[in-house]
């Protein structure tokens, strides 16, 4: 009884709940088997239901849940020793910092803004941005 009480919790993750385990699976998804890759991948980036997923592949729903459990917790275990997401989101936070400061400087001295060095941090900043 206790599997079908999570299964159901599962099923309400929050977007922010999904949104990590998509960033981790874009970090380590690779360090997962084949098929748990796949399985996560049609799950959290094609937004198939489990039904769906174990349709596709030939396998039971059940098997489906128990794959992404376990895919879950591998993800969470590589970030847990590894920290790589948790580093990308400091450096993209702190481009943002330093974005927002150039731009805070532009509208404090508005001269600077002609000035190629400060477009030319801005534009580098902003590419940073956009491939993070």
């Amino acid at each position: 009884m206790k599997d079908n009480i999570k299964a159901e919790q599962n099923r309400f993750d929050t977007v922010e709940d999904i949104y990590e385990m998509t960033v981790l699976l874009d970090f380590y998804g690779q360090l997962l088997t084949p098929r748990q890759y796949d399985i996560m991948d049609l799950y959290f980036n094609s937004d198939l239901s489990l039904g769906e997923i174990a349709e596709n592949l030939g396998i039971s729903r059940q098997g489906v849940h128990d794959s992404i459990r376990k895919a879950k917790l591998a993800l969470a275990g590589y970030e847990e020793r590894l920290g790589l997401a948790q580093r990308f989101r400091v450096q993209e936070e702190n481009v943002e910092k330093a974005l927002d400061s150039l731009k805070s400087m532009g509208k404090k001295f508005p001269e600077i803004k002609e000035e190629p060095d400060y477009k030319k941090a801005i534009k580098l900043l902003g590419k940073i941005l956009d491939t993070l």
